[in-house]
């Protein structure tokens, strides 16, 4: 049986994965057990392996089971891997700028959000590069990719706009529009530095903390917002 669609929050991201595609959980701790750790098996492997090269022979052999006990769980590799994605998204992309009180320095607010952001995004790397491949031949997955980023982005938005109503952002800029330069620049640098592995300037490695302490400057910068360090 498919499992419903979870009724999409305020708050809330929308899924990168495929909801018609998801079954509803064992009804036993040992089929849980099972599902995880074929789930573990594999991402392992996609990760390993690509999407395109991973065969379900080698997610068993990864899991040290039979192709009957996957099949229990799973009817194909498009299925499996909208699991993955489904058990790993919510630690793959933080949900992006927090509300900043008038207690609170924005800019402090929005660095410790963008290092979030990067520690999750470290912990991800290789699930975040396969992602990149999965986009470029699955046009539903790219689909689905794209409302995630949006509505990131749409959140940012909402965050950058409470700022200018405050007098603490740039008030002649567009929020939405900002939001998709600032935020795109964020999750590139994150990918280049961690998927591609371009983290070195004049032949020494940037510490992480360095990279996220420049890209808050750059954002504050941008909408003109008092910086207090």
């Amino acid at each position: 049986m498919e499992r419903a669609a979870d009724t999409e929050s305020e708050g809330a991201l929308p899924s990168m994965a495929r909801t018609s595609l998801l079954r509803d959980l064992p009804t036993t701790q040992r089929g849980l057990r099972t599902r995880d750790a074929l789930i573990a098996a594999g991402r392992t492997v996609f990760e390993r392996m690509g999407y395109l090269d991973t065969r379900l022979i080698d997610i068993t052999q990864e899991a040290s089971c039979s192709s009957g006990t996957f099949y229990t769980y799973f009817a194909s590799k498009e299925e499996i891997f909208a699991a993955i994605l489904e058990h790993a998204q919510e630690d793959m992309m933080h949900p992006g700028m927090p509300h900043v009180t008038g207690e609170d320095d924005p800019a402090s607010i929005i660095e410790a959000a963008n290092l979030a952001y990067f520690e999750a995004y470290k912990r991800n790397a290789k699930l975040m590069g396969l992602l990149e491949q999965v986009a470029q031949i699955d046009p539903e997955f790219s689909k689905l990719r794209q409302n995630r980023g949006d509505a990131f982005i749409g959140r940012n938005a909402r965050g950058i706009a409470d700022l200018q109503r405050r007098g603490l952002a740039d008030p002649d800029v567009d929020p939405m529009l900002t939001s998709r330069a600032l935020s795109g620049m964020v999750s590139r640098m994150a990918f280049n530095y961690f998927v591609i592995g371009d983290g070195e300037l004049d032949g020494r490695q940037i510490p992480m903390e360095e990279v996220v302490h420049t890209l808050t400057r750059l954002w504050a910068n941008a909408l003109r917002m008092p910086v207090t360090s």
